[in-house]
């Protein structure tokens, strides 16, 4: 039996678990696929009309139609000649936007945020490549985005992320600009897709032009990450809190009642202007938390919203 590594120690500048061996990994991607696949049975179909196995409507011949398409019901019944027109089986195409910026390194539940993006990207990974479906990837926040065209299978899902997994400059590392990585899903996607946006969405508000962009032409839900403490404060004194992406410090007196509340209050009224601004953008939004079990309530949202269309 393998035994698998000790977790990394946690210290204030890691203060979360740390990133998954890459065999734990790999264990966790058939977990995730036998468990969303139970959550989420069944295929989702397409709308293009074409040929195709379902029926989408039936019409009057015209010189030139298949003879193999008449409908001979409808045309015994009519005394007029009727071909069938179906649903074309097309390959449906995901796209994912996923964070890797020096934000997403921070945890202090029971894992990381990047734990949780790893294993979103997995999750829907395994559903968006059923059936000879594509799936691509553009990973951004590091010091360049790096792109995956969409391929059929999920060839590659688990190295690229394996290859993503580098320890993150842990301050000072940079903005992240997810409104770059959006112009750029939305020059290589060139059909109506699907686009997950995997992200803390901590970053400059660089980003409502090119979402509004691409929830005009795809079907976009953003998955916003979260850590517990980003939204309350511990009671432990003096800490020297450090924004990640910009190496900016500053230090608070935690043991300040009126400081704790002033924390929280911003932070909800942060995390509710991010969920008025998504929707009115008419984006899909799911909130998941680095405690406690992620997977049920993405399947709950997908199930909720048909899961692509």
């Amino acid at each position: 039996m393998t035994v698998a590594p000790a977790p990394l120690e946690r210290t204030p500048d890691r203060p979360g678990p740390g990133p998954l061996p890459e065999n734990l990994l790999r264990a966790l991607d058939l977990t995730i696929g036998r468990r969303i696949e139970g959550m989420l049975a069944g295929d989702h179909r397409s709308s293009v009309l074409g040929q195709g196995s379902e029926l989408a409507q039936v019409r009057p011949y015209v010189p030139g139609d298949d003879v193999r398409r008449i409908e001979w019901n409808v045309t015994a019944r009519t005394g007029e000649t009727h071909v069938r027109v179906d649903l074309a089986e097309r390959v449906l195409v995901t796209w994912l936007a996923l964070d890797v910026s020096a934000s997403m390194s921070f945890g202090t539940a029971e894992r990381r945020k990047a734990d949780v993006a790893e294993g979103v990207a997995l999750a829907l990974g395994h559903l968006a490549s059923r059936r000879g479906n594509r799936l691509g990837l553009v990973a951004f926040g590091g010091e360049e985005a790096q792109a995956i065209p969409p391929r059929a299978g999920r060839a590659g899902m688990l190295g690229l992320l394996l290859a993503l997994r580098k320890e993150p400059v842990l301050e000072g590392g940079g903005a992240t600009s997810l409104g770059s990585a959006l112009h750029l899903v939305s020059k290589l996607a060139r059909q109506r897709s699907l686009v997950a946006v995997v992200s803390d969405f901590r970053g400059p508000r660089d980003w409502r032009p090119p979402l509004l962009q691409l929830a005009g032409g795809h079907d976009v839900l953003a998955v916003e990450i979260r850590d517990p403490r980003e939204e309350t404060l511990p009671n432990v004194g003096e800490l020297r809190l450090v924004d990640p992406e910009t190496g900016r410090q500053l230090r608070v007196d935690t043991a300040s009642a009126r400081l704790r509340e002033r924390f929280a209050a911003a932070a909800a009224a942060e995390r509710a202007e991010l969920a008025r601004e998504l929707a009115s953008l008419g984006v899909g939004h799911v909130v998941l938390s680095t405690e406690g079990d992620w997977l049920r309530p993405l399947a709950q949202h997908l199930r909720r919203s048909g899961g692509r269309r």
